[in-house]
């Protein structure tokens, strides 16, 4: 069976197993390098702020604004509480679940368990995006929410290696920093096809869905991807990866979408 020829959840199901794959991929260079170039995770956390940003608009802002009104909610004021109600979720987390500064076995687990937790919106952004497809709104298409898994899978690749690396230094072994690497974007999988069940069934509760999945990684990309990637010397770099990720978005959203 063809990709675009599997049901909504089956596809995000696959999807998600790709951005998992992103962050095993990302966990795996404990095991051949002690470090990776500053330059190419900036370059890789700037196109992936740059997708995920369009994706946000084009694939999941505007599909709820459009289905609120068919729907005969308020479009503003439901995608309003959408987005915040998502970005509250990703703060509440930062402010309860924040890495601490000293103890290297709590550091090394609230590590762990802080970018789990940043896991699950994405996924569920994911599924979301997928699940919407059946509504056939505008900007609901295979291509963006595929192109939405590809931005999340891509910034997964430095999210493996952020944790695997600095277990590996705290004295973990290659195979245990790998291990929770990996594992912390296992429940991208569980969010993903979650996320495109229920948006496959309750169509009323779709616009508030599509408006928090976009809120909680915009929080994520102003949070966390843009600061990151503007750090040291790369912030040139990093700002045209950005751009040029938000463009091709866009591009394959409303040219394909």
């Amino acid at each position: 069976m063809m990709f675009n020829e599997m049901s909504h959840v089956l596809q995000a199901f696959f999807a998600t197993l790709f951005t998992w794959g992103c962050t095993a991929l990302g966990a795996a260079v404990v095991f051949f390098f002690g470090d990776v170039k500053k330059r190419s995770l900036n370059m890789m956390l700037g196109f992936s702020a740059g997708v995920m940003t369009a994706a946000s608009f084009w694939s999941l802002l505007a599909p709820s604004a459009e289905l609120a009104a068919e729907l005969g909610m308020i479009s503003w004021l439901t995608v309003l509480c959408g987005f915040s109600l998502g970005a509250l979720a990703l703060y509440i987390k930062d402010v309860f679940f924040e890495p601490e500064e000293n103890g290297i076995g709590k550091r090394a687990s609230m590590l762990i368990f802080s970018i789990t937790l940043h896991n699950i919106p994405e996924g569920l952004a994911v599924g979301v995006a997928f699940g919407s497809i059946a509504y056939g709104l505008e900007g609901a298409s295979l291509t963006a929410a595929c192109m939405l898994a590809l931005g999340i899978g891509i910034q997964n690749i430095p999210e493996g290696s952020a944790i695997s690396l600095p277990l590996r230094g705290e004295g973990y072994s290659r195979g245990k920093a790998f291990f929770f690497g990996q594992l912390s974007a296992a429940v991208e999988v569980v969010a993903g096809v979650i996320g495109a069940a229920i948006a496959a069934l309750a169509r009323g509760a779709m616009p508030l869905m599509l408006s928090f999945a976009a809120g909680a990684m915009i929080y994520v990309v102003f949070k966390e991807l843009i600061p990151e990637s503007q750090s040291g010397d790369g912030d040139v770099i990093a700002t045209l990866t950005a751009l040029f990720g938000f463009a091709l978005m866009t591009v394959l959203d409303i040219g394909l979408g």
